[in-house]
């Protein structure tokens, strides 16, 4: 028997076994409790926040209370955090993980984040077209594989820049 057809079977046997909790859409008072975390600093912990905007690997999603449990790949991007007030905070994260757990929480580990203001563009567009340029060039696979890398953070940096 395959294992979709065991699995559909056995779900029809035992409804119990499966069911999940009733869901429906966030309401306004409802806060979701992230923590955004990197591997030497701790930006948020357990903060009460409205939305988190986040880039995962395949697609951007807003998070809100309520969310279904999921794990997600981040791609390099911006992570937007709205508070109650609708005040948004943006910082740009160079690739990690977001999980939703049951019970409104949001735990974020990033590699690396900083806020979007601290960035220059013009820094940026120096830095990515060296970047581009060492991919292109004549140095090991290894090397010009880390500067493709850095090349496509850097591309999104810009885009984040350009969108603010």
């Amino acid at each position: 028997m395959s294992a979709l057809r065991l699995l559909s079977s056995a779900a029809r046997r035992a409804p119990a076994a499966f069911a999940t909790g009733r869901r429906g859409y966030a309401e306004a008072a409802d806060k979701l409790k992230l923590s955004l975390v990197l591997p030497h600093q701790a930006l948020f912990t357990s903060a009460d926040v409205v939305q988190v905007n986040i880039p995962a690997a395949t697609g951007d999603m807003g998070i809100l209370a309520n969310h279904v449990a999921s794990i997600e790949a981040l791609r390099p991007g911006v992570v937007e955090v709205l508070d109650s007030t609708n005040t948004s905070k943006k910082w740009f994260v160079s690739s990690g993980f977001a999980t939703v757990h049951p019970n409104n929480k949001l735990t974020i580990n990033a590699i690396e984040a900083a806020p979007l203001e601290d960035f220059s563009a013009e820094a940026v567009r120096a830095n990515l077209a060296e970047a581009q340029k060492v991919a292109a060039g004549n140095g090991s696979e290894e090397d010009k594989m880390e500067a493709r890398i850095e090349a496509d953070v850097y591309e999104a940096l810009q885009h984040a820049l350009g969108s603010r």
